[in-house]
Formats: C-alpha cells, structure tokens, sequence
C-alpha cells in the first residue's frame, strides 16, 4: 500500500517537561513501541515521529518530543529542536504529571495559543496525583480541552483520540483542493509535465500526481503531455481545456503555445496556495522590483536532494532575477528544516512550493518573514515574474490577479 506523504498529515506534537510519559503516550496512542519509555528523564533525545490513521480525521503524524526542560549545553540542543516543532505542529498534546502544572507548561500552551494551534491538556500519571482545581478552572476558562490519563495502562486514549478530532483543523476535515475548484466536472485539465534530468526516473513528481488525483476527485478529467507536444494537443481537441499547468521552468514556451483565453498557471503557483498563502506571496513578488545589485536573497528548498548542473533553486532562478535586476545579487540556500534565525539581511525569500510539508510549517514560515518585515515568495511565482508573463500566470485566480493589479496602482 502507498503511503500518505508527510505533507499531507495532520502533524501532533507532544510537548511537556522531561519523564511527564510523552513517550508512553505515543506508545499507547499507536499500540507500537516507537518510542523508548524510561524512568530517567530525558531518554527521548530527538523528536520521534509515528505516521499512523486516525478516522475520522484521516492520515496524522504524531511527534513525540524531548523535554523543554531539558538542561546544560546537549540540552539546549534538543530544546532547540523541540522548539522547530511548533513550526510543523497543527495540534498539540501538552502533557503534565497529574498534580504539576507550572512555567513550562504556561510557556508551552502559551506559544501554541500564539500560533492559533489548538491544544489539549494531558494531565499524566493521575494515579500519582490529580490537578489543582484552580490550574483546572483557568484552563477550562481559556477553553482548553482537558484530558487526564495514565498511559502505561492505556487510561484515556480514547479521550485523547476524541478529543484530537474535536481540535484538527477544519481543512483536514474538508481537505482543501489544489485544482479541483478551477476545472468543472467534465472539464479537461491540461498538465505540461517536462522529463528531463531532473524528473525522478519511471515516476512523476509529487504535485504533478496529486494534481492528477485532485482533478479526478471532482469528476473531470486531464491530458498530459511533455512542453513540445502541447502545441499539436491543444489542436487535436474539439474543445479547448479549462486550464493548462505547467512546471514553472517551460513557462515561455508553455505560455507561447497557449492560446490567451485559456487560463494558465505553474503547479508551483498551485501548490503556492494549497500549501501556503497565495495573496502573501504575490506581495513578496512585488518586492522584486526594489532588488539592487548587491541585495541578498534566501532560497529555501523544504526538502534535500542533490543539485544538478541547471538546478532550479540554485542556478535558474538566480540567473533570472539576476537578469531581471539587471546587477548580481547575493544568494543563500538552506535546506528542510533548516532557517535561518535572524531574517534581517535578507531583502527577499524565495521558497519552494512545499510539496512534502503539511501547511501548518509553511504558514509558520510566512508568519516568521512577516515579523522580520522581509517578503517571501515562491519559485512558481518568482519565474512567472521575472520573465513577464505574472498575470497570465495568475489568470486563474481572480482575486490573486485583481490585489496585484491594485498593488500595481498604488506601489
């Protein structure tokens, strides 16, 4: 059986002090042994993680995390680990001993209520001691859901389950489309998809074969050729398709072969809403305009793979906001989950389409380079600008196209 990438799981995070029973949590949530259960404290060193089926909110992953108490310098390192964690989180376990509840567990639930995460109280081991009623009280007045357990013999994970489908996020309940909405049923998607050096050999990409599914999801269907074969395609239909998408790097010749009332877009630019916020991102494009020779700009790619000669992050896109800006510009890459701490020499984020996280990590992402006052874009929307064709690009979606033009008036 194929399994659900990460990217499109519900991401829980177990947050809590060192030995409160994170890890026996886990353990009794997915029935295995994933992580090491141990009366010393601090056993779990590095986030663990455990894809598994939750109906009915579908495909999850759990990430049981080391103690955000944790001391001295190999601590701080898996503190700081821990800490990343918020940034791919889209629910939360915070887990106390029955009868502790103090500052580390406020700093926890308070940076998840910053984060709009929702949270859920487990008060551990309460064969060893119930809560203080007015540390009861204060959660229940901030509407948080409260669980009490003992996981080592499986008491409460039943409520745990039930109350984790109460908070998940309504769009792993209504999956959000990333192209059914903009082809009707009966209608015919066309998907340029290029094989070359850089398309994985026998298989297609991951957005290419999402796209695929979503589009038969809502009972159209779709054609898909290679960037030379669109032109004579396009003629052989007796009507024309609802859409043509195209990888980002034929765009020109994508965007020459098709006819101009036909809308046309990049998966890029697709997953650019599907897995973040397209509106942001077309307010980071405009930062383009105000890049001079000598700016430096982060190229962030989510996952790690190996450059080839003409890689799209570290080659191509340089090259075309180099010749855009019409002077060098200085450019940094980093990789996964790696970013950078400080955002403020930076004049400009170009990020890739994000296909492998959920979106909870690319919104915190956004929200980081919005604190940092430095825009952020993506590659689909970076190449659609910086050769000329941004609104054909965005002709598809009229709300996108309509704030740029708006933005155009008033830059």
């Amino acid at each position: 059986m194929r399994k659900t990438p990460k990217g499109l799981r519900l991401h829980i995070g177990i947050f809590g002090r060192r030995n409160v029973g994170k890890s026996s949590i886990l353990n009794a949530l997915t029935r295995q042994n994933v992580s090491i259960v141990s009366d010393v404290a601090g056993t779990t060193t590095d986030p663990v993680e455990k894809p598994m089926e939750l109906l009915p909110v579908g495909p999850v992953v759990f990430i049981d995390t080391a103690g955000i108490d944790d001391i001295g310098a190999l601590g701080r390192l898996r503190v700081e680990k821990t800490r990343k964690i918020f940034d791919r989180t889209d629910a939360a376990l915070v887990v106390a001993e029955g009868s502790q509840w103090g500052e580390f567990e406020e700093g926890i639930l308070a940076e998840l209520e910053r984060r709009e995460i929702p949270a859920i109280v487990v008060f551990n081991k309460r064969d060893l001691g119930e809560p203080a009623a007015e540390v009861v009280s204060v959660l229940q007045e901030r509407e948080c859901r409260i669980v009490s357990a003992i996981a080592t013999r499986g008491v409460g994970m039943l409520d745990i389950r039930e109350a984790l489908i109460a908070a998940a996020p309504e769009e792993f309940i209504n999956a959000p489309s990333i192209l059914g909405d903009l082809v009707g049923a009966g209608e015919l998607a066309m998907l340029v998809v290029p094989i070359d050096l850089e398309a994985p050999k026998g298989r297609l990409i991951l957005p290419q074969v999402q796209s695929i599914r979503d589009v038969l999801d809502v009972d159209a269907y779709c054609m898909v050729v290679k960037e030379r074969e669109l032109r004579d395609a396009l003629e052989r239909l007796k009507r024309p398709p609802a859409i043509v998408v195209t990888d980002s790097q034929g765009f020109l010749k994508v965007a020459g072969d098709t006819p101009p009332e036909i809308p046309l877009t990049s998966f890029s630019i697709l997953f650019a809403r599907y897995k973040g916020d397209l509106g942001e991102f077309v307010r980071g494009a405009m930062a383009i305009e105000t890049l001079r020779a000598g700016d430096r700009v982060l190229v962030a790619e989510a996952c790690s793979h190996h450059p080839i000669g003409e890689d799209i992050g570290r080659v191509k896109i340089p090259r075309w906001l180099t010749q855009y800006v019409g002077g060098r510009l200085e450019f940094d890459t980093v990789q996964g989950h790696d970013f950078p701490e400080d955002l403020s020499g930076y004049r400009l984020v170009v990020h890739c389409g994000a296909c492998m996280w959920n979106r909870r990590e690319m919104l915190s992402r956004i929200l980081r380079c919005r604190q940092a006052g430095v825009p952020i874009t993506n590659y689909g929307i970076t190449i659609a600008y910086s050769l000329g064709i941004f609104e054909r690009a965005l002709s598809p979606f009229p709300g996108a196209l309509d704030a740029y033009r708006e933005m155009r008036k008033n830059a």
